[in-house]
């Protein structure tokens, strides 16, 4: 039951707001004064506190000032009989909920408490998901002394609204640290999206990201919210932010400026509240220098910046997240008594991961899917791993020109077997393959297409 700490100088209020209150449900106390009231604070806190702006003596903003001290602060509700604007404006400043003047009406006071008790309780319930997300996140990525300076940085930013830009390489888990930053936010149960930026079209990332309205192109038979609206008041993932064409940077640029976003084929502007996050592999200075980005875009985007660092650089991170992958894994398939062998961990320890925390992840799971027995030997692991050597694809060495021979035929023949090269040394992981080619995201796919290279291969 919902306790509600009643704070008036006059007894008459003090008794009326006690048998009003109870009869809504709600456990109330009383206090008359300051000093009372933390008495009572101290004996039981309260979710909810209702004072008067005066107290005799005391003022109902010291009240206020003290509730919001308080670790877990409650909501507080302020009300006089001598309310003007610019005393309005101060207490909702201090953190004051809301603010009432008397005579109230008793069904506007019962519903405004009950908004209040709400907040609270979607904020007590956020406090301990955040509690309970921290250990499991921090076990997923690391909780060396290199990653720890990454989640103080994701403890202060969390609770803000500012733009952040993470980076780092290919599968350091960039996203998994957006994921952290939305969950301990002030709305963790709000959407959170995330959107591969070197993935799509400029056109079809214009309309996801910003919506369109009917007829707008071929296909677009409805009006549709792009994600930046939709996404309401939770968080939207920018990656690989570095892959976007110059001419969409424009105009993102003025969507993060302006926080409106104008629909394809929409002459009107269209307000947004979603926090947005940024993500690359590439290094944006760099990549500003060589004029491939917009410099007036990576000050809107690095107002704070989270540098991952790559797995080989905190290898003390290693066995505990393969630990943790595992007893995942282990969870989803069943097997519960799953376990490295010690010349495995030893194996996986040593090895340096071109594809960071996704290839461990992935190592993991092939491990535990192939492996028979519950003990997870060292030749459940790749060759690699095993430190035993990977060749180039035969097909990539073996043309000779002769009768018969087609040079773009046997350079097809190279770039295929490259490609899967690529693909097989970076365990899958389209990203890490493309940038061992030095391919951008974008042309790695067409050429996958073009060698009809499907998502099985």
């Amino acid at each position: 039951m919902p306790r509600v700490l009643v704070v008036d100088d006059q007894q008459s209020i003090r008794e009326f707001l006690e048998v009003l209150l109870t009869r809504a449900g709600h456990q109330v106390a009383t206090a008359d004064s300051l000093k009372a009231y933390l008495a009572a604070q101290a004996a039981s806190r309260a979710d909810l506190v209702l004072t008067d702006f005066r107290l005799g003596v005391d003022s109902g903003m010291d009240v206020l000032a003290h509730a919001r001290s308080l670790p877990a602060p409650p909501e507080v509700i302020l009300f006089t009989a001598y309310g003007t604007p610019a005393s309005a404006v101060e207490a909702m400043r201090r953190g004051a909920y809301d603010y009432i003047t008397k005579p109230f009406d008793n069904d506007e006071l019962l519903l405004l408490i009950e908004r209040a008790l709400e907040k609270a309780r979607l904020r007590e319930e956020n406090r301990a998901l955040r509690a309970n997300l921290l250990p499991r996140t921090s076990a997923l990525l690391g909780a060396s002394k290199a990653m720890a300076g990454v989640w103080a940085i994701v403890d202060k930013v969390a609770a803000g609204r500012s733009t952040v830009l993470i980076s780092g390489e290919s599968g350091v888990g960039k996203e998994v640290v957006a994921r952290a930053i939305h969950a301990r936010g002030l709305r963790p149960t709000a959407p959170f999206v995330a959107v591969n930026c070197g993935a799509l079209a400029e056109g079809v990332l214009e309309s996801e990201l910003f919506g369109h309205v009917k007829g707008s192109f071929t296909g677009a038979t409805t009006d549709r919210e792009g994600i930046l609206v939709s996404a309401g008041l939770g968080t939207v993932l920018l990656d690989e932010i570095g892959e976007i064409p110059q001419s969409m940077q424009v105009k993102l640029l003025r969507v993060l400026q302006e926080r409106k976003v104008k629909p394809v084929g929409s002459s009107r502007d269209v307000p947004f509240e979603a926090r947005v996050l940024a993500a690359t592999n590439r290094r944006l200075e760099d990549e500003v220098k060589a004029g491939r980005f917009r410099e007036d875009l990576l000050f809107r985007l690095n107002v704070i910046t989270i540098e991952v660092p790559p797995l080989r650089e905190r290898r003390e991170d290693i066995v505990p997240m393969a630990q943790a992958f595992l007893s995942r894994v282990s969870e989803e398939l069943g097997r519960p008594s799953l376990q490295f062998a010690p010349e495995t961990l030893a194996l996986l320890e040593r090895y340096a991961y071109s594809g960071n925390v996704r290839q461990l992840q992935n190592i993991v799971e092939r491990a535990a899917t192939l492996s028979d027995s519950d003990l997870l030997e060292p030749m459940t692991l790749p060759p690699a791993v095993r430190g035993e050597p990977v060749g180039l694809p035969a097909a990539a060495v073996t043309a000779t020109v002769g009768p018969g021979f087609s040079l773009n035929r046997a350079l097809d023949e190279l770039e295929r077997a490259l490609l899967l090269d690529a693909l097989k040394q970076a365990d899958g992981m389209k990203a890490r393959a493309a940038q061992l080619l030095g391919l951008t995201f974008r042309s790695f796919r067409y050429r996958l297409a073009k060698h009809g290279l499907g998502e099985n291969e």
